[in-house]
């Protein structure tokens, strides 16, 4: 039986029910509040979150728009910037229409990223989830395997997706996710193991699905799946996947196929045997990828193919100066914050470039050789007190290149003896 309510009994200050009236009451200083009004301001909160982006409400982002953002963030690459421009403008058309005009159905176009490291595939696919304003995700690819062996199963891939979102799954049905690595899960051989290859061909079956457009239940936390665990149901048919890799061998693939001399009256006098590198890389097809060891269904669920070109000396160097988000800039804003104007010559950007090139690592190399070069300077200035001017030369940098060296080497001969 419960008890009639009294005068001294707390009263909700929302709504104003008492304590016999509801399951509980929070108590404050001065205020209260119900079981009932916390559930609703829950709900509210939760409307609220559900926004729509920007580009589902104001005016969309033109390729050309697209493009010119990305030149802000990415040096060079002119042919995979246009194509990912068009590809990413009717992706977002498509889900901001969902209308079926004369009953045709639009379907999702994947992106193929190809080119060797460090010449700008992630941050083409960062860059445009920056200007739609939607989440983004990266996930690797080699650490995925079929379901039931060890690894992790090919629905974690949407985990970081949905984290970025804050667990929105209404905003995180509508993001990209970069899959790097891609070339890493290329069947291990053209005819049938004796071992069944979990790691390769078995993850390309099992990505198809989520590349295509499916419900898939993913784990809140990632891991592997549970009986008893709660699920989060995602439905990746709007979700953009931008596939990347640097597919070390392809080159020598294509130039098999387009390095094939005619014999007889067909033939040309300018015709090459066996073109590889660079110059080949831009005329690869889907069936290169096939002979590479994709399997046709996976290639078919990413029909958009574009290559990206290694960076030259020059590159790199419009690489460290001139994007946005450029290293330099990066490098002068931290000695700002300690009072220090800092400068680079000319001589020390060469040098920079120059060290870079020999790591044969692209773009990515940039910042390890500024770190290393600038390790000393670095722990020095901001205990000078008085300095207010830095300008950082080529000697300097190679001096600092060899004495971060010296210091490996020499912990190096410590840790063995």
């Amino acid at each position: 039986m419960r008890r009639r309510p009294s005068k001294s009994d707390p009263r909700c200050s929302f709504c104003g029910r008492s304590h016999s009236q509801v399951e509980k009451i929070i108590t404050g200083p001065q205020v209260h509040i119900c079981n009932e009004c916390v559930k609703l301001c829950n709900e509210v909160l939760a409307e609220e979150k559900q926004q729509t982006l920007p580009w589902e409400t104001g005016e969309m982002p033109k390729p050309t728009e697209i493009k010119a953002f990305l030149d802000e963030y990415v040096i060079a690459q002119e042919r995979a910037k246009k194509i990912l421009s068009v590809a990413v403008y009717n992706h977002y058309k498509r889900i901001r229409t969902s209308v079926a005009l004369d009953e045709v159905e639009l379907e999702k176009s994947n992106v193929m990223l190809i080119g060797p490291t460090g010449v700008g595939k992630t941050e083409l696919a960062k860059t445009l989830a920056k200007i739609l304003q939607v989440p983004f995700s990266i996930a690797d690819a080699t650490i995925l395997t079929e379901a039931g062996y060890v690894g992790e199963d090919v629905e974690n891939i949407l985990v970081g997706l949905l984290q970025a979102a804050d667990y929105d799954v209404a905003r995180a049905e509508k993001g990209i996710l970069y899959l790097d690595e891609v070339d890493k899960i290329a069947r291990k051989s053209a005819t049938p193991a004796v071992s069944r290859d979990v790691s390769g061909e078995g993850v390309q079956q099992a990505l198809l699905k989520i590349l295509e457009g499916t419900t898939a239940n993913i784990p809140p936390k990632g891991g592997r799946k549970h009986p008893e665990q709660p699920m989060i149901q995602m439905n990746t048919r709007n979700i953009l996947f931008v596939c990347g890799g640097a597919f070390e061998g392809l080159d020598k693939v294509v130039s098999q196929r387009v390095g094939k001399r005619t014999m007889g009256f067909g033939a040309e006098a300018g015709d090459e045997a066996n073109p590889e590198g660079d110059a080949v890389l831009p005329l690869v097809q889907p069936e290169d990828l096939l002979a590479y060891g994709m399997i046709p269904e996976f290639v078919g669920r990413v029909p958009v193919l574009t290559t990206l070109d290694a960076l030259s000396e020059d590159d790199l160097l419009r690489v460290l100066t001139e994007p946005r988000d450029a290293l330099i800039k990066q490098s002068q804003r931290l000695f700002a914050m300690d009072g220090v104007e800092a400068e680079f010559t000319d001589a020390a950007l060469r040098k920079i470039v120059a060290l870079t090139v020999r790591k044969g690592t692209g773009a990515r190399g940039l910042r390890s050789v500024i770190e290393q070069s600038m390790m000393d300077i670095m722990y020095d200035v901001p205990s000078q007190e008085g300095t207010t001017r830095l300008e950082v030369t080529g000697e300097m940098v190679e001096r600092g290149i060899e004495q971060y060296n010296s210091e490996d080497e020499e912990e190096m001969r410590r840790k063995r003896a």
